[in-house]
């Protein structure tokens, strides 16, 4: 399900046949690269305009993308490289795929603006192993990009060189993160790399790097074509834009949605058809997996902006909007969540290695009715320990949603641990082990 409202500036009047080279210059493409070079624009100029739009990363960190491009060492003389992290693994999360998709030309004249700004010759976008066929059409969009003269020698006659190539990673979550990301492109494992050195001095192939989101990309021309002003006026204070929301989970629509930033939860909600069946909302994960979870009493009262959710307690992340009813067993979501995170962990760092998996089978042994009293605070001291002690954040991904679990609805995991079954009673919920009366709702 795709829904772009009016204001939407990534997907407007898409609809899955029309993403070729043609269709995208038909709908103004590739004008943003043409402004530059017909005005002679420069790149200092270019980056400050992205400065000025507020435009934040939309991988999930929120880092200022222009502030990012002006890390980019000017005077220096040697490769440098500019990479696209299209490398979708989080929980959740289905929006990039949805650009590749849809409107890939619109990454490409993206990531050749950013190239322009911060003076790169080399590009690459590392696509999730996982979504072949985009890999494939963003080859296709490649190619089409390099015939018209998008890409290559001398770009549109502005002396600018500019080459993009497609890597297609293995479905690795750990590859998600940029340095991770970075020594896979190398053909090495894809663990993370201590920082500092951070990769705008020490990137990909030891040289300097800068990593953007898809999304984050993706903005750009429209930036570049109607001004940073215009596209800070559409969101609100420290998040301008627009942004895609992946929204999945009970209810009757689900997709992905661009809406402002700022906007109402309860108005994507609304755009998702609402509550499957009516139900109530139980609670909502609204950054994907690795956010805290909100309750869905406060989530309704909360905007869907960065610092909005900072102050109801999670973060806006990627926009992956995971939306819980009242048939949800909470500890068993943990469980799954816990479960995730213990299977991804790369094992380079010994708190993520080991205690990921303490913390699973320790949610495990509470949904199927074998907790202990002393379980919970357990978790809390585990996730405690893995927190900030890893050199990714692979550690905290996996410890928040313990933390966040524990302290909105520690009530369900003490009744699990009191009653050795679920508090959830209706269908959804969860059900005895096999041990038990198989088959029952418990």
């Amino acid at each position: 399900m795709l829904d772009y409202g009016p204001d939407a500036i990534l997907m407007k009047g898409l609809d899955g046949s029309n993403w070729h080279l043609k269709d995208y210059e038909a709908r103004g493409g590739y004008g943003a690269l043409k402004k530059i070079v017909s005005e002679k624009i420069s790149p200092e100029a270019v980056i400050a305009e992205v400065k000025k739009s507020g435009l934040r990363g939309r991988g999930g960190a929120g880092f200022p993308a222009g502030l990012k491009w002006s890390f980019m060492p000017k005077q220096y003389t040697g490769p440098k490289y500019l990479v696209c992290n299209t490398d979708e693994g989080e929980p959740g999360t289905f929006k990039d795929r949805d650009i590749i998709r849809y409107n890939p030309h619109m990454l490409i004249e993206g990531m050749i603006i950013g190239a322009y700004a911060m003076g790169i010759a080399t590009g690459y976008n590392y696509i999730h192993g996982e979504i072949w066929a985009e890999y494939e059409l963003f080859e296709q969009a490649l190619e089409e990009a390099r015939a018209a003269g998008y890409l290559g020698k001398n770009i549109l006659g502005s002396g600018f060189d500019f080459q993009l190539h497609a890597v297609h990673g293995y479905g690795a979550y750990i590859c998600g993160e940029e340095t991770g990301l970075l020594e896979s492109i190398e053909g090495k494992k894809g663990q993370p790399r201590f920082k500092p050195p951070f990769p705008a001095s020490y990137g990909l192939y030891g040289k300097p790097t800068t990593i953007n989101n898809t999304e984050t990309f993706a903005a750009v021309p429209w930036i570049i074509n109607n001004g940073g002003d215009a596209f800070m006026s559409m969101g609100v204070a420290n998040s301008g834009g627009t942004k895609l929301f992946s929204i999945s989970g009970h209810v009757n629509r689900p997709g992905n949605f661009e809406l402002k930033l700022g906007t109402p939860f309860s108005k994507l909600l609304e755009m998702a058809g609402g509550m499957r069946g009516g139900r109530k909302l139980k609670a909502v994960i609204p950054g994907g997996s690795s956010a805290p979870v909100i309750p869905g009493d406060v989530m309704m009262q909360t905007n869907l902006d960065y610092d909005a959710i900072a102050k109801a307690g999670s973060m806006l992340g990627s926009g992956a909007v995971i939306v819980m009813d009242e048939t949800t067993c909470m500890v068993r979501a943990l469980e799954r969540l816990s479960y995730f995170y213990f299977e991804e962990s790369c094992g380079q760092c010994t708190p993520c290695r080991e205690a990921t998996g303490w913390m699973y089978r320790v949610v495990h042994r509470i949904e199927h009715g074998k907790g202990r009293q002393e379980d919970l605070d357990l978790l809390t001291e585990v996730a405690n320990n893995i927190a900030g002690r890893t050199i990714c954040a692979l550690g905290d991904a996996a410890a928040l949603p313990v933390k966040s679990f524990l302290a909105h609805f520690r009530e369900e995991f003490q009744y699990h641990i009191d009653n050795k079954r679920c508090k959830v009673s209706v269908p959804g919920g969860y059900f005895t082990p096999a041990s038990a009366t198989a088959g029952k709702a418990a």
